[in-house]
């Protein structure tokens, strides 16, 4: 009877472990789905906010065009910024009086030219700078932007829109899967006696508060309470009324940034606590 026993505790002990193996390959997977969809909202947000792709007809921050390319305004040419005047009409100086001859002792003081060495050090510091000014200038400009408009030129405001949408709905099931996942290895953990208890309800605890900070709440209470994820409607809204206030700018870039990094937070906490519970599993058993 004792030898049953043990025998059907090592059973149901190596069904356990079957069962955590298919729980860990899926938890992993709905992880990295998870990871993909908060960048790309993220990506969406940033896309948007930095005027790639254009929200209600117009960018935020930027100034009229100005350069050789720029489209001169009406009463004013295309080389000097301001209006062209008039020009004035030119005196005629009347001769000069002869002057009066020199003592032979002074002799006129013509204009004295420059010494060789002043010559030779601005003409090899004109040669010097003129290089970097051309090589800095395009790095510069480049810095300006970390992703070239023409690139994302044809991209509009409602395929961005599609975009939001599918990653949120993906979103949604994802996380709602990823907890469910680090659930159901809860159980198997306390039913198979596998140990690691402790960091797999710490990891499920993380993810349900995740999926609850997730969810769009502000569908629901409105603006009391808002979700990590945000609709295409809500980003014009916020955008649209963004000022230049301290107070406003901080609470537009968290709510559509901090939070997500938050989210990102927990999602990277939940991870390693399940890595810890599957090497305690593993070494609980004496594997490693």
């Amino acid at each position: 009877m004792v030898d049953n026993h043990g025998g059907n505790d090592l059973l149901d002990t190596t069904d356990c472990l079957e069962a955590v193996g298919v729980f860990k390959g899926w938890k992993n997977f709905l992880f990295l789905i998870v990871l993909l969809c908060l960048v790309l909202l993220q990506l969406s947000f940033h896309l948007a906010d930095r005027g790639y792709i254009k929200i209600e007809g117009q960018l935020y921050g930027n100034e009229p065009a100005v350069g050789p390319n720029a489209p001169a305004e009406p009463g004013t040419s295309t080389i000097d910024s301001g209006p062209v005047e008039p020009a004035e009409p030119v005196e005629i100086d009347e001769p000069a009086e002869p002057s009066e001859p020199e003592e032979p002792g002074e002799s006129a003081e013509p204009n004295e030219p420059a010494e060789p060495n002043e010559l030779g050090r601005s003409s090899s510091a004109l040669q010097w700078t003129e290089p970097r000014i051309r090589s800095t200038a395009p790095k510069t400009q480049y810095a300006s932007q970390w992703i070239p408009k023409e690139y994302l030129s044809k991209i509009t405001f409602k395929q961005l829109t599609w975009v939001i949408r599918f990653v949120n709905a993906v979103l949604i099931l994802s996380t709602t899967l990823y907890c469910l996942t680090l659930l159901f290895s809860l159980k198997v953990s306390m039913n198979g006696r596998l140990g690691g208890i402790n960091h797999i309800t710490r990891a499920f605890f993380l993810s349900l508060l995740m999926l609850v900070l997730l969810l769009p709440w502000q569908k629901v209470f409105g603006s009391v309470i808002t979700g990590v994820i945000f609709t295409p409607e809500e980003l014009v809204k916020w955008y649209s009324s963004k000022t230049e206030d301290i107070l406003d700018m901080t609470l537009y870039y968290l709510r559509f940034s901090g939070y997500g990094v938050l989210m990102l937070f927990l999602l990277i906490l939940s991870q390693l606590r399940g890595i810890r519970w599957a090497k305690a599993i593993l070494r609980r058993l004496e594997i490693i």
